[in-house]
C-alpha cells in the first residue's frame, strides 16, 4: 500500500517512565528525569525515524514555547549531536501548528496558530496534502487524539524510571483498539523505543 492511499497519518511521539507516567507528581513541565536517557543512540534514532516522514509538527503552547525556545540553540553549537541537529533544522523547517488558546500571533517562523479541538485540526490537516501530523510531547493535545481515537501511530520511548506518581498518559475510559508493534529497540541503560501503528 503507497504511503498516499494510506493519507496522512497522525504519529504521536511521547517519553514514558516505566510506571507509566509522562511527567513527576510535583511539576508536569519538569522533565529532568528524561535527560540522562534522552542522549542514548537508542532515542536519538528514534526521534530521526519519527520525523523523517513527517512534513507537520502539531505542539500545544506550552511545548511550543519549549520546544522552539530550546531546539534553535542547538544548530551550530559546539560538539552536538548530528541526529539533535537534524532535529532542530526539522522542526524550524517544517510547518507548525500550534494549539492556543491564547496566543494570538505566532513568534515562530513557518507556525499557524489555532484555537479548535485537537480533533478537529487533525481533520482538517488530513484534508490536506503532506506526510505525517507529528504530534510531540504535546500531554493535553495527544489525550484528546487518543480519547478521539485519531492516532495513526504511537511512537513512544519508555526511560527505565519510576516516577512514583503524576499525570499518566493513558487514562481509563479510551476506546477499546488493537495497535501492531512496527518497530523496536533497546538500548543504553534500558531505554525502550517501541511504535505501534493503529489497526483498523
Amino acid at each position: 500500500m503507497t504511503e498516499q492511499s494510506v493519507g496522512r497519518r497522525v504519529v504521536i511521539n511521547m517519553s514514558l517512565s516505566l510506571d507509566g507516567h509522562y511527567a513527576g507528581p510535583r511539576d508536569p513541565e519538569d522533565n529532568g528525569w528524561v535527560m540522562p536517557y534522552a542522549h542514548t543512540d537508542v532515542a536519538r534514532d528514534h526521534m530521526t525515524s519519527v520525523r523523517e516522514s513527517a512534513t507537520t509538527a502539531l505542539l500545544g503552547r506550552v511545548n511550543a514555547e519549549g520546544f522552539l525556545g530550546f531546539w534553535p540553540t542547538v544548530i551550530g553549537a559546539e560538539g552536538v549531536d548530528p541526529r539533535d541537529e537534524g532535529f532542530a533544522k526539522w522542526l524550524l523547517d517544517t510547518d507548525k501548528v500550534v494549539l492556543s488558546s491564547t496566543l494570538g500571533q505566532a513568534p515562530w517562523e513557518r507556525t499557524t496558530i489555532v484555537d479548535k479541538p485537537a480533533a478537529e485540526v487533525v481533520a482538517d490537516l488530513k484534508t490536506t496534502e503532506g506526510g505525517d501530523i507529528l504530534v510531540l510531547n504535546s500531554a493535553s493535545v495527544i489525550k484528546a487524539l487518543l480519547a478521539a481515537d485519531k492516532v495513526d501511530r504511537l511512537a513512544l520511548t519508555i526511560f527505565p524510571v519510576f516516577l512514583g506518581g503524576g499525570p499518566r498518559l493513558f487514562d481509563d475510559g479510551l476506546p477499546t483498539g488493537r495497535w501492531a508493534l512496527v518497530s523496536q529497540a533497546a538500548g543504553e541503560h534500558g531505554t525502550l523505543s517501541l511504535v505501534y501503528d493503529r489497526v483498523r
